[in-house]
């Protein structure tokens, strides 16, 4: 089977370091392989749309050399495809009247959300409108071998909850979203941030229901300032350009000769990638590393 990856960055401001990091693992991977790269654009949450952004990621990604295959997908225009998956899980899909202020006691799950307690699991209390729509998940241990970060195994039910399949507002949340674009698009490769690493149990959950291939996983590390907060446009994180890419390389792991231009350097790492290379680590600070500085 051909190699199949993709990026999908979310259109909330331009491409800083951070998501530059995860682009070209993502690029690189794909390339060395011979396969195809994808390009997503992750709009579902629209009022955290910046206009103008994907127009900006994409100059980016051209201007940095970094070509995908095909046209490109935009979750806004795939609304029919999750309401069909929706319907593939009704019998395990149920109403869920839960604020967020409600849930607020509840146990915190590995990657910082509210481990849900299974209020509405039986029903919604008397008195009570449904908001969210929930998937009922069992305590099935999920092992999965990250390519970089090894061994990795989740129990959802008890470590996560019953989650989100469509939020309050009506939106389709990430998790669905992104297990049926990957399926559609026969995605054989993962390629992300560190960050996601926690959500991929959840992930596979529901490509067993909904009968899609699970495709292999490579989390990098999550570039974060001196404080320890992921690069974002939060916090402030600068646009990158073109003098990034051999930055981004060496956070990757990649020994990148002296002397080569951007260009030059992309070439290199597409014909040596190795993603045995990549640091095993969830998080990286590029304000105190070397590979931080100026070339």
């Amino acid at each position: 089977m051909r190699y199949v990856g993709r990026f999908a960055p979310s259109p909330t401001g331009p491409l800083h370091f951070g998501s530059l990091v995860a682009a070209l693992a993502s690029w690189l991977d794909a390339k060395r392989a011979g396969g195809l790269w994808y390009l997503r654009i992750e709009d579902l949450d629209r009022p955290r749309v910046m206009p103008g952004a994907e127009e900006a990621i994409l100059k980016q990604l051209e201007g940095l050399g970094l070509g995908w295959d095909g046209p490109v997908v935009r979750q806004s225009a795939r609304l029919d495809a999750y309401e069909d998956a929706l319907r593939k899980l009704q019998s395990r899909v149920y109403a869920c009247a839960c604020t967020r202020k409600e849930l607020e006691d509840s146990a915190l799950a590995i990657d910082g959300s509210r481990i849900y307690p299974g209020t509405c699991r039986g029903g919604i209390a008397a008195g009570k409108s449904p908001r969210a729509l929930r998937l009922t998940t069992t305590n099935d241990l999920i092992r999965f071998t990250d390519r970089v970060q090894g061994e990795v195994a989740q129990r959802v039910e008890t470590e996560v909850g019953d989650f989100v399949l469509r939020r309050a507002d009506g939106l389709h949340a990430y998790q669905l979203a992104v297990v049926v674009d990957d399926d559609a698009q026969r995605v054989t490769d993962v390629v992300r941030g560190a960050d996601l690493l926690d959500s991929t149990a959840r992930q596979i959950y529901l490509q067993r229901l909904l009968g899609a291939a699970t495709p292999r996983y490579l989390h990098v590390p999550v570039a974060t300032n001196a404080g320890g907060e992921k690069l974002s446009k939060q916090t402030a994180a600068r646009a990158v350009d073109s003098g990034d890419v051999r930055r981004a390389l060496l956070f990757l792991g990649q020994p990148v000769p002296e002397g080569l231009g951007p260009r030059e350097a992309l070439d290199w790492a597409r014909r040596h990638w190795d993603a045995a290379r990549v640091p095993r680590a969830r998080a990286v600070a590029v304000t105190t590393a070397s590979w931080a500085q100026s070339p």
